[in-house]
C-alpha cells in the first residue's frame, strides 16, 4: 500500500468550539482511505507552544498546507506566508457561521486575494477534506529588482520610529525602495506581496505597538510578508518596539529598539545581507508556461516602479505646461499619476545636469508639534506671516544643502567655484545647525526647534500677533538675506532650479483637516512664489511646484482669497481611451514588443477574454476605475491574480467577477477614508450602503444619510462629496452621469439633479457593487 502524504493543517486554539470541530472533522477524514492524513497543530498564543523549526518542517515535507483563517492568529499567518514562500498550495479554510476576525481580514486585504473555501458545517469540512485538493501553488517570478532591491511594509500612521529607520535605509544606498503604504493602497494584495518580496534582497517589516491604531491590522500583514521572507530565503528586519510581544514563529529574529539611536545600528547591521543576497547569481525562476504569468505592467504606485516608469509613462499634456514651467500647483486625486508626472519631472530635468532638482516630501506627522505647540495659539495674520517664512527659509536651506552635496566633490578641483562653496559651506553649516539625515529628519528638526523656541519664549498665549523682527527671531537660525545673496551668487554658475514639494498632505489627521492646514498648504505655496520672484530678479529660473490631492486642495482652499489664483495643472481623467493608451503602453512594454506597432486589442485578447456580461472587458474595467490610472492598475493585476493562481492562459469571466470583489472592497476602505479626510463625520458612511438598491430617491438617500447620524443640515454638503468622488452620480430618464462625464463639474450634476426633480435617481456607481453587495 502505498504511504500516504501528510498534510499540515493549521488553525487557532482560541474558540474552544471552533477547533475541536476541525480536530473532528480532520480525525474523520484520515480514518477514511484517501491519499494523504492530516495533522493538525493548534496555535494559542501562550507560552510554552510547540517550537517553530518543526512546524515548519511539516511544512516543507508537506505537498500543501490547510490553515483555517475564521480567526487570524499570527503565527497561522506566518505559517500561511511561509508556505507560499516555499511553492507551496495554501489552501485557506473558514467557518462560515462566525464571525472570527472577518472584518479584520477585510481591512487586512490579504486572504480574500488568495480565495478560501467556506464551510457551513464540520461535516462539510471533513467531505472537503476527503475530496481532491489541487496542490498547483502560485506561480512567480524570482528575478531581482537590481535598482530596488528594498521593500519596506509601512504601518498606517509612521511614527518617529519608522521614519528613522526610512532615513536610515536611504544613508545606506537605497534611496529608491519600494514599499506598502496603507495611505496609498488601504489593503494589501497577497498578489502583489508576493510579487515584491520576490524581488527584493531585503524586506524590512517594523512591528506596531498593539494598542496604536491599527496594529492588529498591520501587525498580521507584517507576519504574512515575513512568513513569505523566511519561505523564499529573504533577509528580513523585523524591527518591534521596547516592550513588543513577539509572536512565536518570529520570537528569535525580532530587533527591538529602545532608544531611536539603536535603529542606526540595527539597520547598519542588516545592511550587508542585502548586499551579499544580492550579490547571489541570479535566480533561474520558474516555468512560464502564458504570457499572462510573465507579464510586468509596473506597480499601481509611482513610488514603487521609478527606476522603470520612462519606459511606458503617457506623456499628458499637464507634463508640458508643468515642464515649461506654466504650473506652480499640480493638483489631482488619489490615483491620478500626481505622483508618476512628479517622478517622470524630476528625472527629465536631473537629466541636465547644471540643473539643481530637489524633490521634497514632507508629510504632515513631521508638523505636527509646531502645529500643535504654535499655530493653534497665534492669531491668523501671524499664522500665515510665521508659516510663510518657515517655508522661505526652508526652501532656501534645502537649495544651500542641494547646491553643496552636488558639488562636494567638483568644489576641490573647480577653481571657478571652490571660493564661492567654501563661503556657502561656512554659512551654512554656522549657528549650531545640524544638516544631517535626509530632508524628512531636517524638517522635523527645524519645526521642533522652532516650536521649542516659540514655548521658551510665548507659552500657550492665545491669538498672539508677532511683529515681524519676532517671527524674524523666532525662525531663522542664519542671516536669511546673507544666505540668499550667497545662494544667488553660486546659482549664476547653474541651468535652473526645480523644487517640488509632493506628499504634504500624507500623514495629515485621518479625522479630518483643518484651517490651520489650509493655512500650511497656502503658505507653502505663498513661499513658493517668493523664492522664484527673487532669484528671477537676479536672473535666476527657479520653478517652485507644490503636488497635492484636488480633493483636499479644494476642500481647504475653496474660500480663501487666492483659490483660483495659482497657476495650476489639474490631473482629471475623462477620457476612457487615454486610460487604455495607458494601460497599452504598460502592456506592450512588459511584452518586451515595439510600443508604436503593438495595437490594444491585439494584445488585449491575448491576455482576456474579449467580453464579460455582454461588454468589452476593457471597457468594463475602466468604467469602474473612477476614470483614475492607479484603480485600473489594480482592477488588472486582481484579475490577472486570481487567473495566474489557478493556471489560466488568459483572464477568464471568474476572474474577472473574484477581481472586481477584491478591487471594490479595496475601493471601499480607501474612499471611506479619503471622505473622513475632509469631512470628518462622514466616517463609515460608506459602509450604510450595505445592501442599498441601485438607484436611490432624494428622500430614500436622506433617510440613508441620516442612519449614518449625519445631521440633516449636512446632507447637501455629504451628498455634494458622494456626488464629487463618483459613489454617486445622477440619474434623469434614461441619462445617468457621474462626475467624470462632465469634466468634474459638480454644478453640472446639481443642476441636472434640480431639473429633474421628483425624477432625479441618485445612483450608486457599479464599482462599488460588489462591496455593497448590490446584485449586477
Amino acid at each position: 500500500m502505498t504511504a500516504r502524504e501528510q498534510v499540515f493543517v493549521a488553525y487557532p486554539g482560541r474558540d474552544p468550539t471552533l477547533a475541536a470541530g476541525i480536530m473532528d472533522a480532520v480525525r474523520k477524514a484520515n480514518a477514511r482511505p484517501i491519499p494523504i492524513i492530516y495533522e493538525p497543530w493548534p496555535f494559542n498564543d501562550v507560552a510554552g507552544s510547540p517550537l517553530v523549526s518543526p512546524i515548519l518542517e511539516k511544512i516543507d515535507e508537506s505537498p500543501l498546507l490547510v490553515a483555517d483563517t475564521t480567526y487570524l492568529n499570527l503565527n497561522v499567518v506566518y505559517e500561511i506566508g511561509f508556505a507560499i514562500g516555499r511553492n507551496k498550495r495554501a489552501f485557506l479554510v473558514r467557518h462560515k457561521g462566525t464571525k472570527g476576525d472577518r472584518d479584520i481580514a477585510k481591512l487586512v486585504g490579504i486572504f480574500d486575494t488568495l480565495g478560501y473555501f467556506e464551510y457551513a458545517t464540520f461535516d462539510e469540512l471533513q467531505a472537503r477534506l476527503e475530496a481532491h485538493i489541487d496542490t498547483a501553488h502560485l506561480n512567480f517570478s524570482t528575478a531581482l529588482d537590481r535598482k530596488s532591491p528594498i521593500y519596506l511594509i509601512e504601518p498606517p500612521k509612521r511614527g518617529t520610529d519608522v521614519g528613522v529607520m526610512v532615513s536610515r535605509i536611504k544613508k545606506a544606498g537605497y534611496g529608491r525602495y519600494r514599499s506598502f503604504t496603507p495611505e496609498e493602497d488601504t489593503r494589501l494584495s497577497a498578489t502583489d506581496a508576493i510579487r515584491q518580496v520576490a524581488a527584493s534582497s531585503g524586506v524590512f517589516i517594523p512591528f506596531q505597538k498593539t494598542d496604536e491604531p491599527e496594529a492588529e491590522v498591520h501587525n498580521i500583514r507584517c507576519m504574512f510578508i515575513a512568513g513569505l521572507c523566511d519561505g523564499m530565503g529573504k533577509p528580513k528586519l523585523l524591527l518591534t518596539p521596547p516592550r513588543f510581544d513577539a509572536p512565536l514563529d518570529i520570537r528569535d529574529d525580532v530587533k527591538q529598539w529602545h532608544q531611536l539611536s539603536d535603529i542606526h545600528a540595527i539597520v547598519a547591521e542588516f545592511s550587508p545581507q542585502i548586499v551579499e543576497y544580492a550579490g547571489q547569481l541570479e535566480p533561474s525562476g520558474i516555468d512560464r508556461t502564458t504570457l499572462l504569468q510573465s507579464l510586468s505592467i509596473g506597480d499601481p504606485r509611482a513610488e514603487n516602479e521609478m527606476n522603470t516608469l520612462d519606459q511606458y509613462y503617457l506623456k499628458i499634456d499637464q507634463f508640458d505646461r508643468t515642464m515649461n514651467g506654466e504650473v506652480n500647483l499640480v493638483v489631482g486625486r488619489k490615483g491620478s499619476g500626481k505622483t508618476a508626472l512628479f517622478i517622470r519631472l524630476r528625472d527629465k530635468m536631473r537629466g541636465d545636469r547644471r540643473n539643481i532638482v530637489l524633490d521634497l516630501k514632507p508629510e504632515g506627522y513631521q508638523l505636527i508639534r509646531m502645529k500643535e505647540d504654535i499655530l493653534e495659539f497665534l492669531s491668523e495674520g501671524a499664522r500665515q506671516h510665521l508659516i510663510t517664512a518657515f517655508w522661505e527659509y526652508l526652501i532656501y536651506l534645502e537649495i544651500a544643502y542641494k547646491l553643496l552635496e552636488k558639488d562636494q566633490k567638483a568644489h576641490r578641483y573647480n577653481q571657478d567655484i571652490h571660493n564661492a562653496y567654501v563661503e556657502l559651506s561656512g554659512v551654512y553649516n554656522a549657528a549650531n545647525f545640524s544638516s544631517e539625515g535626509d530632508f524628512s529628519e531636517r524638517l522635523a528638526t527645524l519645526s521642533e526647534r522652532l516650536a521649542k523656541r516659540y514655548q521658551e519664549k510665548y507659552g500657550t498665549q492665545d491669538a498672539r500677533r508677532l511683529t515681524a523682527g519676532e517671527v524674524t527671531e523666532l525662525v531663522y537660525v542664519h542671516d536669511i538675506k546673507q544666505l540668499r545673496e550667497l545662494i544667488s551668487s553660486y546659482l549664476h554658475r547653474k541651468e535652473a532650479v526645480w523644487v517640488m514639494f509632493d506628499n504634504l498632505d500624507k500623514g495629515w489627521s485621518t479625522q479630518g483637516v483643518d484651517v490651520i492646514d489650509a493655512t500650511v498648504l497656502r503658505c507653502l505655496v505663498d513661499a513658493g512664489r517668493k523664492v522664484e520672484r527673487e532669484m528671477r530678479k537676479a536672473g535666476h529660473v527657479v520653478h517652485c511646484i507644490v503636488f497635492v490631492r484636488n480633493d483636499v486642495y479644494d476642500h481647504l482652499m475653496r474660500n480663501t482669497p487666492d483659490f483660483g489664483k495659482e497657476m495650476r495643472a489639474t490631473l482629471d481623467w475623462n477620457d476612457p481611451d487615454m486610460l487604455r493608451e495607458m494601460l497599452r503602453l504598460r502592456l506592450v512594454s512588459g511584452m518586451h514588443a515595439d510600443l508604436n506597432r503593438v495595437d490594444f486589442h491585439m494584445v488585449w485578447h491575448e491576455l482576456c477574454v474579449s467580453h464579460y456580461k455582454g461588454e468589452d472587458t476593457s471597457n468594463y474595467l475602466i468604467q469602474r476605475s473612477l476614470m483614475r490610472p492607479r484603480n485600473l492598475l489594480k482592477i488588472f493585476n486582481h484579475c490577472r491574480g486570481f487567473a495566474t493562481n489557478f493556471n489560466r492562459q488568459i483572464i477568464e469571466d471568474i476572474d474577472s467577477e473574484k477581481g472586481l470583489k477584491a478591487y471594490s472592497s479595496d475601493l471601499l476602505a480607501e474612499l471611506d477614508a479619503e471622505l473622513t479626510q475632509v469631512f470628518p463625520s462622514a466616517q463609515d458612511l460608506l459602509y450604510h450602503f450595505m445592501d442599498s438598491k441601485r438607484a436611490l430617491t432624494r428622500a430614500e438617500l436622506g433617510e440613508l444619510l441620516t442612519s449614518a447620524k449625519i445631521d440633516a443640515a449636512d446632507h447637501e454638503k455629504v451628498l455634494s462629496f458622494l456626488l464629487y468622488y463618483g459613489v454617486l452620480g445622477v440619474q434623469v430618464g434614461d441619462a445617468e452621469y457621474f462626475i467624470f462625464d462632465v469634466n468634474y463639474d459638480i454644478k453640472v450634476l446639481q443642476v441636472r439633479a434640480e431639473r429633474g426633480k421628483e425624477k432625479t435617481l441618485y445612483i450608486v456607481n457599479p464599482a462599488f457593487w460588489p462591496a455593497f453587495s448590490i446584485a449586477a
